[in-house]
């Protein structure tokens, strides 16, 4: 089943006329990890956005589950590379952030937002600040939010990035997790990353930008399971295909 299509977008900024992207078109399968990479300015996060209905395309169409995005999607959830939390909030309240367009009541809120605290490995920091936390626990909170509201589809744009790499690894078991689970929604993830081997790990296609005005260069499929181990052959020959349409 096809969980987002996007259909020959391309995008533009009105003011200055500067082109981004150039008819863009891929799909995502129920149960498939994406990666989109692609040079610096080549609009990757802009595309991202406009899957998640952020941002309009200047021309072309994004489905989600057959349905037109026009607009915020309730099934789609969004993790920031900055993690974007409320400094005025706790930590339990920024993750409710991610119930408040449901009607829920309080109780059943607070029950999903301290149930995926203690998934995340949050347990006992609801009552605090995100300025306590280390940058991975942050994202943890991120994520939390990004799923309270079960979404089928998760938009990541650089989530590891500001992260040092074994909080990253760690982060990235936890993303493999969640698509795997039957415990959580998430059924495909959909994520932006400069890192190659990064890409080369977590997905099942790789999504390869050109230079703007970007166009899609290659896609690149891996049928290896996961967790992959990187010193494999295999990693290193998917790895130097990736850089070869990184800089063709």
């Amino acid at each position: 089943m096809k969980m987002v299509s996007v259909d020959h977008v391309s995008f533009s900024f009105e003011d200055s006329g500067i082109e981004v992207m150039d008819d863009i078109s891929f799909h995502v399968n129920e149960g498939e990890f994406l990666s989109i990479i692609g040079p610096s300015g080549c609009g990757k996060s802009t595309l991202l956005r406009i899957i998640a209905g952020l941002i309009k395309p200047s021309r072309g169409s994004v489905h989600y589950m057959g349905k037109r995005v026009g607009g915020p999607v309730t099934g789609m959830g969004f993790v920031f590379q900055d993690f974007a939390l409320m400094p005025w909030l706790t930590n339990l309240e920024n993750i409710k952030l991610g119930l408040s367009l449901t009607d829920f009541t309080e109780d059943k809120k607070n029950g999903i937002a301290v149930g995926l605290m203690n998934k995340l490995g949050l347990s006992g920091l609801g009552a605090q600040y995100p300025n306590v936390l280390s940058g991975g626990m942050k994202q943890r909170v991120g994520i939390a939010r990004a799923i309270a509201a079960a979404p089928n589809v998760l938009l990541m744009d650089e989530p590891f990035s500001a992260l040092d790499e074994l909080t990253a690894e760690s982060l990235r078991s936890d993303i493999v997790y969640m698509l795997e689970s039957k415990d959580i929604s998430v059924k495909s993830i959909i994520m932006v990353t400069h890192n190659v081997e990064e890409a080369v790990e977590l997905s099942d296609r790789i999504l390869v930008l050109s230079k703007k005005p970007s166009q899609v260069e290659k896609i690149e499929a891996i049928m290896h399971k996961r967790p992959r181990d990187r010193k494999e052959r295999w990693f290193g020959r998917t790895e130097s295909d990736i850089y070869a349409a990184l800089t063709k």
